[in-house]
């Protein structure tokens, strides 16, 4: 149960604590005029949401976005986009999983098959 507070706690702090980072950070560009930085912040935080999404969203994605003999998501240091792009690639993506890569194809074309880290490696769905 107290596990189940502490989440909770943390949800809750991340609510609150990430749109008033977002907010400093776009008046520290303002500012500073460093475009650069809040391009490097804003891709490291995508990043680490992207990460901590595929690993704790393992579940889910796995049993709805890839068929089985997938290559599965979970890894810790792979984003989502990747263990997309590789069911792309093996034909292994479900009907749900090819209709989010589609919608990742409008922002970036080809997104899933760009964003493939062929250094990392997981088991199979």
């Amino acid at each position: 149960m107290k596990e189940i507070i502490i989440l909770v706690v943390s949800l809750i702090m991340l609510i609150i604590i990430l749109p008033i980072v977002c907010v400093y950070m776009v008046l520290k560009r303002l500012i500073n005029g460093n475009g650069k930085m809040i391009k490097v912040w804003s891709w490291k935080v995508s990043r680490a949401i992207d990460v901590f999404a595929n690993i704790h969203g393992s579940e889910i994605f796995n049993d709805l976005l890839i068929k089985k003999g997938g290559y599965k998501f979970g890894n810790p240091k792979e984003t989502i986009s990747s263990v997309l792009g590789k069911n792309q690639v093996e034909e292994t993506l479900t009907i749900l999983g090819n209709i989010i890569r589609a919608m990742l194809d409008i922002i970036e074309y080809g997104h899933c098959i760009l964003s493939i880290n062929n250094e990392l490696t997981n088991t199979r769905k």
